[in-house]
C-alpha cells in the first residue's frame, strides 16, 4: 500500500509551541510505551508501519517542513516538496507524479491519501487497508473514509451517503454547516469528511493531466506556483461519478486546538510545572527551563516556550488564531535535518542562539554576506571547517567566523554550541551554500 501523508499548515492554534516553521504535527506531546515523547507525525508513521511494515510512505509538505521531517523520521522517508502552498489537489497531484515518475510505482497500485494529524488507533490503519481492497476489487474510481459523527460539528464538511451500509455510494457533499443543520445531516446518516481518499495511481495521474498543463513531475514542480489553489474535494471528489464512502466508527479526533489536544495527553504536566490540589482539568505544557506554578485553576491550559506564554480557558483557546496572527517576532525555535536551534536573546543587531547537532550530522558548507558569527562549544566533540581549514571542536573552543568566510560543522558526538550572530538586519535568507565532501572527516574519526 502506498500512503501519502498530507503535512501542511503552521498550526497557529497551538501557539506558543507552534510557529511558521514548527507546525503542530512536530510538537512532541504524546508519551510512548518506552516513556518517551513523540509528535503527531512520528505517531502516525509508527502506527502505519505497525499495521503494514511494507507500506510505502510519502509525505507531501512545504519546503519549510522538510528539515523537521528528516529530524524526526530520518532521511529514508519519501518527501514530495511543494514549492508553495496551493491547497490539497495540487499537493496530491504533485505527490502522485512523484510516485509515478521518481519512485516508479506501477499505475495499478493503490494510493491512500490522509492527513498527518488525526489522533487515531490501529483500527484506523486497518480500515485504510480495506480501502485498498475496494479500489482493487471494484470499478470504483475513488473511495473516501467518512467518520461516524459524535456531535453536530460546525468545523467539518459532511459526506451524505446513499445508504447506512459500511460501504455506500456517495449521494452528495455538504460544506461546514451551523450546528442545527449539522444535526439534520447526522440524523440522515451523514459522515464527517476526514480528508482520506483512495484511488489507483493512474487515476490521480490522469486527473492531474486533465486539470493542469504539464509534461512530467519536474515540469509540474517548475510550474507549481502558477497552478490554481483548489481543494481535492472541489476539483475531483465532488465531480466523480464512480465514488464510494466507507463508514468508520472507530476513534478519530482532530487535534487542532489546545482543548482537543489536552484531552489526549497522558500527563497533566509536560515539563517543569506544579498544579496545587485545587486545580481541576488544567494542563501545563512547558518548554522553558523554569518552573510554572498553577493554583486554583479550572479548565485551563498554560503553555510556555521561547515563542511566548499562553494562559487560557480550554474552550476559549480555540479562538487563538487571530491574536497569534497579530504577533510579529523572531522565530525562537526550529528543527533542522542536523538537529535544532533555540534563540536565547536577540537585539536589532545581534542574535544569540544555542545550536544542538545530533551525532554524525553536519550543517551545509555555507557563508554569510551580512553577519559575523562567533561559536563557543559548550559540550561534545566535532570538527569545524573554515575556508577549507579544519578545526577540532571540544568544550571551551571559540571559533570566529567573519562574514564571507565559508564554514560548516560536523558533529562527532552530540554537539552543543552557543552561536552569536552580529550584523545589521540579520535574516535566515543570508546564506550561500557550497559543495563539500564530508567523508574524509568521518573517515579520519574512524581511524582515530
Amino acid at each position: 500500500m502506498n500512503i501519502i501523508l498530507l503535512s501542511g499548515g503552521s498550526g497557529k492554534r497551538l501557539w506558543p509551541l507552534s510557529n511558521d516553521i514548527r507546525s503542530k504535527q512536530f510538537i512532541k506531546l504524546f508519551k510512548t510505551e518506552q516513556n518517551e515523547y513523540e509528535s503527531m507525525i512520528q505517531r502516525i508513521y509508527r502506527q502505519v508501519k505497525l499495521v503494514d511494515e511494507e507500506a510505502e510512505i510519502t509525505i507531501a509538505t512545504a519546503k519549510s517542513q522538510v528539515s523537521s521531517i528528516i529530524n524526526q523520521l530520518g532521511d529514508n522517508i519519501g518527501i514530495s516538496v511543494e514549492p508553495c502552498r496551493k491547497d490539497t489537489f495540487p499537493a496530491i497531484a504533485l505527490a502522485g507524479m512523484y510516485l509515478h515518475d521518481i519512485k516508479k510505482i506501477p499505475d495499478d497500485e493503490t494510493v491512500v491519501v490522509c492527513p498527518v494529524d488525526p489522533y487515531v488507533n490501529d483500527e484506523y490503519f486497518e480500515a485504510l487497508k480495506e480501502l485498498d481492497i475496494i479500489v482493487q476489487d471494484t470499478d470504483t474510481n475513488l473511495v473516501l473514509m467518512g467518520i461516524e459523527p459524535t456531535y453536530p460539528s460546525e468545523k467539518y464538511g459532511y459526506i451524505i451517503p446513499k445508504t447506512r451500509d459500511k460501504f455506500s455510494d456517495v449521494e452528495m457533499f455538504r460544506e461546514k454547516p451551523d450546528a442545527k443543520t449539522a444535526q439534520l445531516y447526522i440524523s440522515n446518516g451523514a459522515l464527517w469528511n476526514s480528508g482520506v481518499f483512495a484511488f489507483k495511481l493512474k487515476y490521480i495521474v490522469n486527473k492531474a493531466h486533465q486539470l493542469m498543463e504539464f509534461r512530467n513531475y519536474q515540469d509540474l514542480y517548475d510550474k507549481y506556483q502558477f497552478q490554481e489553489k483548489i481543494s481535492f474535494d472541489y476539483a475531483v471528489a465532488e465531480k466523480e461519478k464512480y465514488i464510494k464512502v466507507m463508514r468508520f466508527t472507530g476513534k478519530w479526533k482532530d487535534l487542532g486546538t489546545w482543548n482537543t489536544l489536552t484531552e489526549e495527553m497522558s500527563n497533566c504536566i509536560l515539563g517543569k510545572g506544579i498544579l496545587d490540589e485545587t486545580c481541576e482539568n488544567t494542563n501545563i505544557i512547558n518548554e522553558l527551563n523554569i518552573p510554572i506554578l498553577c493554583m486554583g485553576l479550572k479548565d485551563m491550559v498554560v503553555a510556555a516556550s521561547n515563542e511566548g506564554i499562553l494562559v487560557s480557558n480550554k474552550e476559549q483557546s480555540s479562538y487563538i488564531k487571530p491574536f497569534v496572527d497579530s504577533i510579529d517576532q523572531q522565530i525562537m525555535f526550529a528543527e533542522k535535518s542536523w538537529g535544532y536551534y533555540r534563540v536565547i536573546d536577540y537585539t536589532s543587531n545581534s542574535i544569540t542562539v544555542k545550536v544542538t547537532l545530533h551525532r554524525n550530522c553536519n550543517m551545509n558548507y555555507h557563508s554569510h554576506e551580512y553577519r559575523d558569527e562567533v561559536w563557543t562549544v559548550v559540550s561534545g566533540e566535532g570538527t569545524a571547517v573554515i575556508d577549507s581549514k579544519k578545526v577540532a571542536l571540544r568544550p571551551g573552543v571559540v571559533v570566529n567566523l567573519p562574514c564571507f568566510c565559508r564554514h560548516t560543522v560536523i558533529a562527532k558526538t552530540k554537539l552543543e554550541i552557543i552561536e552569536i550572530q552580529m550584523g545589521e538586519g540579520i535574516t535566515v535568507h543570508d546564506k550561500k551554500k557550497y559543495e563539500y565532501d564530508y567523508t574524509n572527516i568521518i573517515n579520519e574519526w574512524g581511524r582515530n
